[in-house]
């Protein structure tokens, strides 16, 4: 699983990272997880609360975004935006 991450401040990207987990055995749940939780830790944020729009929004497109309702600390952009890239 590859997953890219990028920070959103208006309209303009300014930051983007890349994680992959290649252990296959682990379930998928886990697996975006740890990659999520790797990639926060990559781009130097905190891990956001994944909410239910998330995994409506991951299922159907692949990617979803949080906002700063769903950080417990202050943020200095406006959305975190997580896609599941293609191997």
């Amino acid at each position: 699983m590859k997953l890219a991450g990028r920070l959103i401040k208006g309209t303009r990207t300014i930051k983007k990272a890349f994680f992959e987990n290649d252990n296959s055995s682990m379930a998928f749940a886990d697996a975006l997880e740890e990659c999520l939780i790797r990639l926060c830790k990559e781009m130097d944020i905190p891990v956001p609360i994944w909410m239910k729009k998330n995994t409506h929004e991951f299922v159907a497109f692949r990617k979803t975004f949080f906002t700063s309702e769903q950080f417990a600390e202050e943020i200095n952009f406006d959305k975190f935006e997580i896609t599941l890239e293609q191997h």
